[in-house]
């Protein structure tokens, strides 16, 4: 069976399926599945439509007035292992934390994931809430039969937090 095919009958690809603070969600069918490029009116590049990476980028650029500096990227390239806890992630604009960190990941915040033997690309999404010992995050592309949300533990130990998901690289933060 292909990726590309929507093997889920309930939603047609392109169809909208949650929203943050008024940015919508849309459903992409498999999760390679590639409908286009999207840009916006002044040509930055959110990214390829439906994808989580174009969510997030056009949330940041639409809700929180954010461009990224390097507008391109695996979802798993947001972040960069050489950045220190809590600093400027130059590529992105944006504070970068590591899992476990010092600093409490906060909503709006990018989660980002990294790639698997099945997604070598990653992934991310963004906290949408934070409750004592869970956040929620809201994504893009999780699947055909995937949720647009998601709850994990958020563990604090010895001064950091954790979010309890082994593909957590880490949060960043505009």
């Amino acid at each position: 069976m292909s990726k590309k095919i929507n093997v889920n009958p309930n939603y047609e690809v392109g169809q909208k399926v949650d929203s943050l603070n008024g940015i919508f969600i849309y459903y992409n069918g498999g999760v390679d599945n590639v409908v286009g490029r999207e840009l916006t009116e002044d040509g930055y590049n959110l990214g390829l439509k439906y994808q989580c990476v174009e969510f997030v980028k056009r949330y940041y650029y639409e809700a929180l007035n954010h461009k990224m500096p390097d507008s391109y990227g695996h979802a798993r390239d947001f972040f960069n292992a050489q950045v220190k806890d809590g600093k400027i992630n130059k590529q992105r604009n944006l504070r970068q934390f590591k899992n476990p960190s010092t600093f409490k990941p906060k909503p709006n915040d990018l989660v980002i994931y990294s790639g698997t033997a099945i997604n070598k690309y990653g992934h991310v999404s963004i906290i949408s809430n934070v409750k004592e010992g869970e956040i929620e995050i809201i994504q893009q592309n999780p699947g055909p039969y995937g949720s647009s949300r998601e709850q994990y533990q958020l563990l604090k130990k010895d001064g950091k937090w954790r979010i309890a998901n082994n593909q957590v690289l880490g949060w960043l933060r505009k």
